[in-house]
């Protein structure tokens, strides 16, 4: 099926050209997201004559999408989870949960326009790839933690992994600390029970 792209469409064409697509990204996609026009005489015609018009709005987009972009790519949003002490999620973080916590950031967001770099399954900071517009995109990174205070360390540079590890460690120091206390209590009671000798005895007689 032939279209003729209204913008331009990452790995099919410049606005303007008459490109052959698959029927289903056509209707599906292309059409209902008015990113194509069927390659028809009429509306090849309607395109020529309104052309400037389209580029001019395509250049206020992208300088709108380019200022957004500016203010968000590299900003990092926090998203609570419940997840296991080895750190795994129990369920995932998806682009509605990312589009949800950036709203709250002041950064208005369609999920449609959020893609997963990688699957969020674990604790830890993950990237967003965020689609502005044809020509501008951002990243953006989930901060997943099971607390506001998890998620303070892990974007100080701590990792789940580090977190537990220094837990693990703090704890075997109380016991450590518990054991070394029982030890002193106990030295001090033998040295109040000691038990008179008779040289002793005849010492407090002189």
């Amino acid at each position: 099926m032939q279209v003729i792209l209204l913008e331009r469409v990452a790995k099919l064409g410049q606005m303007g050209e008459v490109v052959d697509v698959k029927p289903g990204y056509a209707r599906n996609f292309l059409l209902p997201q008015k990113k194509a026009l069927t390659a028809s005489k009429a509306n090849i015609a309607s395109f020529e004559a309104q052309k400037v018009q389209l580029e001019a709005r395509n250049l206020e987009t992208k300088n709108e999408a380019a200022a957004l972009a500016e203010k968000l790519d590299g900003q990092q949003f926090i998203v609570i989870r419940s997840a296991s002490d080895a750190g795994s999620l129990y369920g995932s973080v998806t682009p509605r949960d990312a589009a949800e916590v950036a709203e709250t950031g002041g950064f208005t967001l369609d999920r449609k326009q959020i893609s997963l770099i990688a699957p969020i399954k674990a604790l830890g900071l993950h990237s967003m790839h965020v689609r502005l517009h044809a020509e501008v995109s951002a990243t953006i990174e989930l901060n997943v933690a099971r607390s506001e205070e998890e998620a303070q360390l892990q974007a100080s540079g701590k990792s789940i992994q580090e977190l537990a590890a220094e837990a693990e460690a703090e704890a075997e120091f109380e016991i450590a600390e518990l054991f070394d206390d029982i030890g002193a209590a106990a030295s001090d009671d033998d040295d109040s029970g000691l038990v008179s000798t008779p040289e002793d005895a005849s010492e407090d007689e002189a």
